[in-house]
C-alpha cells in the first residue's frame, strides 16, 4: 500500500507539474500577453478559465479513477489473486498511453468547451470585447497547449509506473511462485513515440508564437489575418514537413537495430545459438550488438558443452544395456543409425533428427528391469515370459520419467513408449493404430525389427539382409508404416547397388 501511496503522489505531482506549465505558464501568458484587454476583462478572462478548470479537473478525476482501479485493487489487498495483478502489470504499461487519452479528451475538452461557450455569453453581452476569430485561435492555442501537457504527462509517467512493475512482479512471485508472462508487448511503438515527439517539439513552439504573433501585430499595425496567414502559414507548412520527415528519418534509425536483435532474439528463444546480430551501427547501438553476439558467444559455448554431455549421457546409458546382453551388444547404436537414415529421407530437420537418434539410442532402455533369467534366455520364451519382455517399452518411459529436468526428457517418451506398437493396431504396450502411434514410434520400429533381425542369438542365427527386407516388404501397412518401411528399403537397395 505504501508505493501504491508514492506511485500516486508521484502521478498526481506530474500532473500537477504539467498542468502548471501548460495550463497556467504558457496557457495563460498566451492569453494575458497577447490580448490588449481592459483590466476588468481581464479579470473575467481568468474567472473563465478558472472557472473551466473546475471543469476539467471534474471530468478527468473521473476517467483517471476509473484507468487506477486495477492497479488499486492490486495493491491495497493483502492477497490479491493472480489474475488481479497480471491485469495490473499490463494496465501500468498502458498507463503512459492513457494518460495522453485523459489529457487530450477530458482534459482539453473539459477546458475547452465551457470556455469557448462562456466567451460566447460574455461577448454577446457586452461584458468582454474581442473580434470573434479570436475564440479559434484560442481553440487552436488550447489545442497546442494540451497537445504539449500530453507531451510532458506520457514521459513522466513512463518513468513513475517502472517500480511498480517491479513491486507487480515481485508480488506475483512471492505469493504465487510465478513470473509475469506478459513481456515483450509493444504497447506504443518507437516509431509512433519519436513520430509525435519530434513533430510536437518542432511545431509547438512555431504554431503558439504564430497564433500570439497574428493577434500582437492585428492590434499593433493593423495587419489583416489573410495577408498575416499567406505567409506565416507557409512557414508552419514547412515546419511540419520538416518535423514530420525528421521523425521518420530517426524513427528508422533506431527501429532498425532494434528489429535486427528482435530477429535473432528470436532464434535464441527457439534454442538456435547459431547466429549473430549484423553490427553496422556507429553509435551507442554498436555497443548493444556488441554485447548481445557476446552473450550469443557464451550461450553457443554452453550449449556445445551441454550437447556434448547429454550425447555421453544417452550412448553411456545405451551402453550399459547392451553390456546386459553381449549378443545384442551394439544394437541400440546400430537402431540409432537406421532411424536418422529413415528420418534423413522423411525429411525430419536437423533438431528433429537428433530427437530421433537420441529416442532410438534410448527405445529398449526398459530392458534394464528386466530380469537375467529372462532377457538372457537362450532357448524361445513362454507366454508368462514374453509378457515380461512386452514390458519393456513401459518401463523405459518410467525410466526416464525420473531423470530431471523432466522437460528434457519428455520429447523422448512417446517414441520409446510406442516403438513396439503395429500399424495394424496389434502391438503392445497400447494397441495404438496408424498414426495414432507417436512418429518415432513408427520410425524405430522398422529400425528395430531390421536390426534384430539381421542380428545372431544364441538360438539362432541372424538372417540374410535381403531376407530381412523382403520381410519389411510384406509387413508394410500391417506391422509397419508404409512410408518409413519404404524409405528404410529404397535407402537399403540404393546403397547396394552403390556398393556393387
Amino acid at each position: 500500500m505504501k508505493s501504491y501511496r508514492t506511485f500516486l503522489k508521484q502521478i498526481l505531482l506530474n500532473y500537477i507539474i504539467g498542468s502548471v506549465i501548460a495550463v497556467a505558464v504558457v496557457g495563460g501568458l498566451f492569453v494575458l500577453t497577447t490580448v490588449d484587454a481592459p483590466l476588468l476583462q481581464n479579470i473575467r478572462m481568468v474567472g473563465i478559465m478558472m472557472f473551466s478548470f473546475v471543469v476539467m479537473l471534474g471530468l478527468e478525476s473521473i476517467v483517471f479513477r476509473h484507468h487506477i482501479r486495477t492497479i488499486r485493487e492490486a495493491c491495497v489487498i493483502d492477497f490479491p489473486t493472480e489474475e488481479m495483478i497480471k491485469r495490473a502489470y499490463i494496465q501500468l504499461h498502458k498507463f503512459p498511453k492513457l494518460s495522453v487519452y485523459r489529457i487530450m479528451l477530458p482534459h482539453f475538452l473539459g477546458l475547452t468547451v465551457p470556455a469557448l461557450i462562456l466567451m460566447i455569453i460574455c461577448m454577446g453581452k457586452g461584458w468582454i470585447t474581442l473580434p470573434t476569430y479570436y475564440l479559434w485561435i484560442g481553440g487552436a492555442g488550447a489545442l497546442m497547449v494540451a497537445s504539449m501537457h500530453a507531451f510532458i504527462e506520457f514521459f513522466l509517467t513512463a518513468s513513475a509506473i517502472r517500480p511498480m512493475l517491479i513491486l507487480m512482479k515481485e508480488r506475483l512471485h512471492r505469493l504465487y511462485g510465478k513470473d509475469i508472462l506478459e513481456l515483450g508487448q509493444v504497447h506504443v511503438s518507437v516509431r509512433r513515440k519519436f513520430q509525435w515527439s519530434i513533430f510536437l517539439i518542432g511545431v509547438f513552439p512555431l504554431v503558439l508564437f504564430s497564433l500570439a504573433a497574428q493577434i500582437r501585430l492585428q492590434e499593433m499595425t493593423g495587419m489583416q489575418s489573410g495577408e498575416y496567414w499567406s505567409w506565416a502559414g507557409a512557414v508552419i507548412l514547412v515546419s511540419i514537413a520538416f518535423s514530420i520527415v525528421g521523425a521518420q528519418l530517426l524513427a528508422r534509425d533506431v527501429e532498425h537495430p532494434i528489429r535486427n536483435l528482435y530477429s535473432e532474439m528470436e532464434h535464441v528463444k527457439n534454442g538456435d545459438f547459431s547466429g549473430e546480430a549484423e553490427d553496422y551501427y556507429s553509435d551507442d547501438f554498436s555497443l548493444l550488438i556488441s554485447g548481445f553476439n557476446h552473450m550469443i558467444k557464451g550461450l553457443q559455448l554452453r550449449d556445445r558443452r551441454s550437447a556434448q554431455l547429454q550425447d555421453s549421457y544417452f550412448a553411456t546409458l545405451a551402453a550399459a544395456l547392451d553390456a546386459r546382453d553381449p549378443y545384442t551388444a551394439g544394437h541400440s547404436l546400430r537402431v540409432a543409425e537406421y532411424a536418422v537414415i529413415i528420418g534423413e529421407n522423411a525429411g525430419l530437420n536437423t533438431y528433429e533428427l537428433d530427437r530421433l537418434r537420441k529416442t532410438a539410442l534410448l527405445h529398449d532402455i526398459g530392458k534394464i528391469g528386466i530380469t537375467d533369467s529372462v532377457l538372457l534366455k537362450d532357448g524361445k520364451l513362454t507366454d508368462e515370459e514374453f509378457d515380461q519382455i512386452k514390458k519393456h517399452p513401459a518401463l523405459g518411459e518410467s525410466i526416464l520419467q525420473q531423470v530431471e529436468p523432466k522437460d528434457a526428457m519428455q520429447p523422448y517418451l512417446p517414441g520409446v513408449r510406442s516403438h513396439h506398437e503395429r500399424y495394424d493396431g496389434k502391438g503392445y504396450p497400447d494397441g495404438l493404430q496408424g498414426e495414432d502411434i507417436p512418429l518415432f514410434g513408427r520410425i524405430i520400429a522398422v529400425a528395430d525389427a531390421y536390426d534384430a533381425m539381421t542380428s545372431n542369438r544364441p538360438y539362432r542365427k541372424g538372417m540374410p539382409s535381403e531376407k530381412a527386407i523382403m520381410i519389411l516388404e510384406e509387413g508394410r501397412g500391417t506391422q509397419w508404416d508404409p512410408q518409413f518401411a519404404s524409405i528404410f528399403i529404397d535407402s537399403y537397395r540404393k546403397k547396394k547397388e552403390l556398393i556393387s
